[in-house]
């Protein structure tokens, strides 16, 4: 009896933690289906295989914020710094996160410089 109620009380508790994260399930599956195709995976992946991954990538990245989160406690201001810092021990994902973060500052460069042009040109005519 104690363990029937005991594995009663988990369920609850695991599906009020369910429902209190009140996340969109299925948000990311068109984009980690085409991740998946990219990295071997069938063009089409089973659906069970999208979901499991959708929910080890939703939760590593609310693990990474909360711990990001704590670092800058002190600071009291999250940067993209904090998450550079929890992730510089893992070479290549730091180094492909700085490479995305400067072609990110270069496409908003470059947007900047053509905003910047047709504003010359609608004065111009």
């Amino acid at each position: 009896m104690h363990n029937s109620s005991t594995a009663k009380s988990k369920a609850g508790s695991s599906q009020t933690s369910e429902s209190s994260l009140k996340r969109k399930r299925g948000f990311f599956q068109k984009d980690l289906q085409h991740m998946m195709y990219g990295f071997g995976d069938d063009q089409i992946p089973l659906s069970e295989t999208v979901s499991l991954v959708e929910d080890i990538v939703v939760e590593y990245i609310t693990d990474l914020v909360h711990k990001a989160q704590d670092v800058a406690s002190t600071r009291g201001k999250l940067l993209t710094e904090d998450f550079l810092y929890l992730i510089r021990k893992d070479y290549p994902k730091f180094h492909r996160c700085t490479e995305l973060l400067s072609m990110n500052e270069e496409l908003k460069q470059a947007r900047k410089a053509f905003e910047v042009d047709e504003e010359k040109l609608a004065t111009t005519e």
